[in-house]
């Protein structure tokens, strides 16, 4: 009897283990997402090196021009090589969305647990303060903090980050709010475990992965907040490269080279789904009630 128990115990626990490569056999879009996520980041990083071209580099005498063979995806008006531009932008695009979510998770994460966790009066009064920066849409206030700041690429990241703080607080402080009235959470404080054993070991580990969800979900966010500020001459400055600021160059010409707009926008584009099919795919992996492959 107990040898078959003993025996049955890791052949059960084994569907429960994860696998990530089993994950993604069984998941395509992950599998998309995060294979064109890497491409990014290894084309971010190894842009020095692989890159046709110096961003920098002007060539008046080519301007606005269409690809060719030695332009694949043609020039800008300052007749600088539009993929290059685009991989050194990467960079500054991957760069500003992890700044911000992790300035927005090292701020809403805790503040979330702990008034969750703590309730009263400091749970009402915390609570009124982020309905009222919730009242704010969050680019607005990203503009309002960054003009404190100042103008730059890492202050308006820090600012949108800050906006984006509520949103996670508000998660976690709800996800808090359901675990601590689990019996399990009960059993701990019947056996004397402190309060910061509950957090660690009981609270955030069952509570967090909705925030992980909307973590990846606010990566896309902060991609399209970081091309919006640029766009406005608030993030990346010149001659930084920015798929924002690229944007921006390309539009007072859209008239009479409209292709300019395709490269950047669809990187923009494409990066924001990636983030958000991914974000849905982990979703589908936490969620309880979705049978697992």
């Amino acid at each position: 009897m107990t040898g078959s128990a003993g025996a049955a115990t890791p052949a059960a626990s084994r569907p429960q283990g994860f696998s990530f490569w089993r994950w993604m056999r069984s998941d395509t879009r992950a599998a998309l997402a995060l294979t064109y996520l890497a491409v990014l980041v290894l084309a971010a990083i190894l842009a020095p090196f692989i890159a046709p071209y110096s961003p920098t580099e002007q060539n008046v005498m080519n301007m606005l021009a269409e690809p060719t063979a030695e332009h694949w995806l043609g020039t800008d008006d300052l007749g600088r090589d539009t993929l290059t531009r685009l991989m050194y932008g990467a960079g500054n695009a991957l760069y500003a969305a992890g700044l911000a979510v992790g300035v927005a998770v090292l701020i809403g994460v805790p503040v979330g647990v702990f008034i969750g966790f703590v309730g009263g009066w400091i749970d009402e009064v915390v609570s009124r303060v982020i309905d009222a920066v919730l009242a704010f849409p969050p680019i607005v206030l990203a503009v309002a903090i960054t003009g404190a700041l100042g103008i730059g690429l890492t202050n308006a990241m820090l600012a949108v980050g800050f906006a984006f703080a509520p949103y996670l607080a508000r998660t976690m402080r709800a996800q808090t709010l359901v675990v601590k009235g689990a019996l399990y959470v009960d059993a701990a404080v019947g056996f004397g475990a402190s309060r910061f054993h509950l957090i660690r070991k009981h609270i955030l580990p069952n509570a967090i992965q909705p925030v992980i969800v909307e973590v990846t979900l606010l990566l896309a966010v902060a991609l399209l907040a970081e091309a919006g500020l640029s766009f406005l001459s608030l993030g990346v400055q010149a001659p930084e490269a920015s798929w924002g600021g690229m944007l921006a160059r390309a539009y007072s010409y859209i008239e009479i080279a409209p292709a300019q707009m395709y490269a950047p926008g669809f990187a923009i584009l494409f990066t924001a789904l990636a983030f958000n099919a991914l974000g849905e795919s982990i979703r589908v992996l936490l969620d309880p009630t979705v049978k697992k492959i």
